[in-house]
């Protein structure tokens, strides 16, 4: 008898922790149906200018001033940056995450406490608060800049301790935010009852399950779903964080169900990696191939460099360039030299917010912005290469065309090119140079660039 009975507890004990979840779905679902209204209407969308048409600004770096006044430092600058041929700004992740006022937002908790409830030891996040950061998604469409939405789907923390059968230990897998949305349980992290492990994990955190439907309805498939309320809020785009922790797919069921400009940080030096994932995921990539190539090239004093292959050579329209970001910030010497490489060649460039604002020749930028939105067109042929010296053309599509002409020794270069103008006087629309040639019949003609600088020709 007591055999017996120890065996039906043990069975169904078994059958509890086995079942398939859906009663504890449906639990779930009942005690979460709150609807959230999101604050703001679309209504300022409808003359952004075209995700691509000009230059993305990372409007972020790591550490900015705490305090909650980082969003109106940002509103301050959106007028300026629109006028210098900015297209869009991408803000750090906006929701509550586990360190509350101290947080970058990249250890996230509530996904719909943008700065509203008093969780994880304060109401504002480090950027300001709810309404702060709708008057400056509203300033930002007004000046005709989309907004991109910095997106941690991989992991959460700050839940609360629980015992996980599945670990036969406590995790802190337990999440009741204030909001009252999204609640999860250790059925939501791996190892589950549907998948022991994904892609990847990141540092010590709860790793979410995207196998699991309840994880994937709340963040894209509901109607207040994670997705469809940044969407809501006035969110235009989405930049993915650490993708490898994860299937291509998940990006690509998000972009589905909102829609908007998506990038990946999908971080590998190896173009053809970056290409597949690319394809996979159907959205772009920042292209750490042509991040790793420039150091070697500008950091290294070797430009052949630039001949080596990276994800715009492959596919210019799903590579995000850029020279570095709140995760790199390394030094590379002449930075500006990087900035003329990804201002004048394929691919949708970004700009980093110290090195426009803080570090570099905020005039130089801006003379580079305006040639990349005005000249800079068609695709791209390497005329020359060394050590010191590179010089390409890009063959003109919607404009006339543009010979870059980059210098990295240290005394003036000059060299003769075959340019796609014929008889035809041409300038350096970068001002560093003086010379105003007239191209040969033959479309030849001799440029120059000054010591560890560049200039950039087109027609006069």
């Amino acid at each position: 008898m007591k055999t017996s009975k120890i065996l039906y507890f043990f069975l169904m004990s078994l059958f509890f922790i086995s079942c398939s979840n859906d009663e504890v779905f449906q639990e779930k679902e009942q005690s979460t149906t709150v609807e959230k209204e999101p604050v703001n209407s679309a209504k300022n969308r409808a003359n952004l200018k075209p995700i691509g048409s000009g230059v993305m600004m990372q409007a972020f770096y790591w550490d900015v001033p705490a305090g909650g006044t980082w969003w109106n430092v940002v509103k301050g600058k959106v007028a300026a940056w629109s006028n210098a041929g900015i297209d869009a700004i991408w803000l750090p992740p906006a929701s509550k995450a586990q360190n509350g006022p101290f947080s970058m937002g990249y250890d996230p908790f509530d996904y719909y406490d943008f700065g509203e409830y008093n969780q994880m030891g304060s109401v504002e996040t480090r950027f300001g608060s709810t309404t702060e950061l709708q008057s400056l998604i509203n300033t930002a469409h007004n000046n005709r800049l989309s907004v991109i939405a910095d997106i941690v789907l991989n992991h959460n923390s700050g839940g609360n301790s629980e015992y996980n059968p599945f670990k036969g230990t406590n995790t802190y897998t337990d999440y009741q935010p204030m909001s009252g949305l999204f609640n999860r349980s250790y059925y939501d992290f791996h190892p589950n009852d549907a998948q022991a492990s994904d892609e990847g994990v990141f540092g010590g955190f709860a790793d979410l399950s995207h196998s699991k439907s309840y994880v994937r309805d709340w963040l894209w498939g509901r109607s207040n779903s994670v997705a469809k309320y940044y969407k809501n809020f006035g969110f235009d785009g989405w930049r993915f964080d650490y993708v490898k922790g994860f299937g291509a797919w998940v990006v690509k069921d998000w972009k589905n169900a909102v829609g908007g400009f998506s990038v990946g940080e999908y971080w590998d030096g190896n173009a053809a990696t970056l290409d597949w994932w690319s394809g996979q995921a159907e959205v772009s990539a920042f292209d750490f191939a042509c991040y790793y190539r420039m150091r070697d090239a500008f950091q290294g004093n070797n430009l052949n460099r630039l001949n080596d292959d990276m994800l715009w050579k492959r596919n210019a329209s799903k590579a995000v360039t850029f020279v570095t970001n709140h995760d790199t910030d390394e030094i590379i010497n002449n930075k500006i030299l990087a900035y003329a490489y990804i201002l004048t060649h394929e691919g949708y460039p970004t700009i980093f917010y110290r090195d426009y604002e803080d570090w570099l020749d905020k005039n130089k930028l801006n003379n580079l912005i305006w040639i990349h939105n005005n000249l800079a067109s068609g695709n791209t042929s390497i005329l020359y290469v060394d050590n010191d010296e590179y010089v390409a053309r890009r063959n003109g599509n919607n404009s006339a065309g543009i010979v870059v002409y980059i210098n990295n020794s240290n005394s003036w270069k000059e060299r003769w090119v075959e340019t796609n103008w014929s008889n035809t006087r041409i300038k350096d629309y970068t001002g560093h140079s003086g010379w105003e040639p007239v191209t040969q019949g033959g479309k030849w003609v001799k440029i120059q660039a000054p010591p560890k600088s560049y200039s950039v020709w087109s027609v006069k």
